[in-house]
């Protein structure tokens, strides 16, 4: 037999038994497929973690600053604060590994990124006569070059809104080290839209002006962004949104929604604007029950009495509540969405970064700016009598502020925003003459009381070990006129139903 050959042959050649054991084992298992398991990528080394470390206390006050205007920033800007030095001690962390991967889709409202930028992208790109264009209206202009941040004040802005606004973009620089592109860009802090579309049509289109604010409407170009209660609004004692995101989270919990009183609720300022003092027409009265609770909140009063009374997380004890805008787009809006009440929309002007995503009677109840009382009325009487359906809007509302508004999605919508307006500069960003460098340590170490308390709470702690989440393409015009077709539908369904039950009269309130 060939294996006995095989054996005298290794038996001259003094190979022993147990070698020739081991040479046939393998023969007999060369056609088996071993397998070996595979041994687990280890884990990425962790992200340095930062701090605040103050070498000096914060330059003292100017009694003659008008307390609306944030003099935090205006000191972190002085000569005097030698912010250069403070930001030149904080280490520069590591950038993200090239190797890094997304961790998830954006959600859809990113895709809006695309439209809000497309102005530009079709007049070829931003020239550095478009960004002074923005100048006009600006209240500071932010320039990043390698990571780091300079800003030059061009007009204080309303209370602390410029201040937070920076402190949640350099939030944004420690998050992702070395991935935010060099840029060079105006922002007005100011509510309403200012670049009129129609002023730069055709040839004009060469000095469309690329500015930034909180809200867009679909007459202006204006490019929106994230507001800045999301880092804190110290004025008003509103946390950071990481907290009070988690707070309204447990407040829904605290009432079921079948026992929630069965009207409508709003609790505002109703002087910013006349379609709000409208609305208050709208409360209960001995002539009229239109089954809303409308409460004025004086916010003097409020601030005396420590700010008992404007809790947001203990406010979703009705089953609807209402939006309505003030004297533009109002920051309480993803406050209100929150609740798994179903939110009455009053039929809005303006948008802001991610409400364009939402949809009548899927996250909220249109109701119609030019007939209020009897719209909202209608709206409770409709949920009231379909409990279910209505409180499944109110589900579905606060499912998407949970989950695809948290402080994660905020800093990668502001990461894909810079980084595709970047993308579409035509100069090299270099830092202005005028402007100061600005980082966490810079600001913090200013700040006093609950401006510094908010700053600590809203810190980034460490760079992302992941990368942004993917963006997604652009909407397709066929996908643009869906989601309009959409929307317009059901908000004709829903003013046939009213329609039907509604009298002439009730046309104002």
């Amino acid at each position: 037999m060939e294996l006995d050959k095989f054996s005298e042959k290794n038996a001259r050649s003094q190979v022993t038994p147990w070698i020739l054991t081991a040479i046939l084992k393998a023969i007999l298992t060369a056609t088996r497929t071993v397998s070996i398991p595979a041994i687990p990528d280890a884990p990425p080394p962790p992200r340095p973690t930062y701090s605040l470390s103050c070498s000096a206390p914060p330059l003292p006050r100017d009694p003659d600053i008008p307390s609306n205007i944030s003099q935090t920033l205006d000191l972190v800007l002085s000569p005097n604060a030698s912010s250069a030095s403070t930001c030149a001690a904080v280490p520069d962390p590591p950038p993200l590994p090239a190797t890094a991967n997304a961790s998830s889709t954006c959600p859809a409202y990113f895709r809006f990124i695309h439209e809000d930028l497309h102005p530009w992208r079709a007049a070829g790109g931003i020239t550095r006569a478009m960004v002074d264009q923005a100048r006009a209206t600006a209240n500071f202009r932010l320039v990043v070059i390698r990571g780091r941040a300079y800003i030059e004040r061009i007009a204080p802005a309303f209370q602390t809104r410029d201040l937070f606004t920076i402190w949640g973009m350099l939030q944004l620089l420690r998050r992702y080290p070395g991935r935010v592109p060099d840029l060079d860009l105006m922002f007005d802090c100011v509510d309403w839209p200012v670049v009129h579309a129609d002023q730069y049509e055709g040839e004009n289109a060469t000095v469309l002006p690329p500015l930034f604010r909180y809200c867009g409407d679909n007459e202006t170009l204006d490019v929106v962004f994230p507001d800045w209660s999301f880092w804190g609004w110290p004025e008003i004692n509103i946390k950071p949104w990481n907290a009070l995101q988690k707070e309204l989270g447990r407040g829904n919990k605290r009432v079921k929604w079948m026992d929630r009183k069965p009207y409508a609720y709003w609790k505002g300022n109703p002087d910013v604007a006349a379609t709000r003092q409208e609305l208050v027409k709208c409360n209960v009265s001995k002539e009229h029950e239109w089954n809303a609770r409308i409460y004025k909140q004086d916010w003097l009063k409020e601030i005396k009495a420590g700010y008992k009374q404007s809790d947001l997380s203990s406010q979703c004890t009705h089953r609807y509540k209402i939006y309505i805008e003030g004297s533009a787009w109002s920051v309480s809006e993803k406050y209100i969405l929150a609740c798994d009440s179903m939110t009455l929309v009053v039929t809005p002007k303006y948008y802001d970064f991610y409400s364009r995503v939402l949809m009548p009677m899927q996250h909220y109840w249109p109701v119609q700016d030019d007939n209020k009382c009897s719209s909202i009325k209608f709206a409770v009487d409709w949920g009231n009598s379909h409990r279910q359906k209505a409180q499944k809007i109110g589900k579905q509302a606060s499912n998407l502020i949970q989950k695809e508004l948290s402080m994660d999605y905020v800093y990668d919508y502001m990461f894909h925003l810079l980084t595709e307006y970047a993308k579409l500069l035509r100069f090299k960003p270099t830092k202005p003459p005028e402007a100061v460098e600005v980082c966490s340590e810079s600001l913090a170490c200013q700040a006093i009381g609950r401006e510094k308390k908010f700053m600590e709470d809203s810190m980034v702690r460490s760079a992302s070990n992941a990368g942004p989440c993917n963006l997604q393409p652009p909407f397709s015009p066929e996908e643009f006129e869906a989601l309009k077709r959409r929307r317009e539908k059901t908000m004709k369904q829903i003013e046939t139903w009213e329609h039907k039950v509604s009298k002439p009269v009730d046309r104002k309130p």
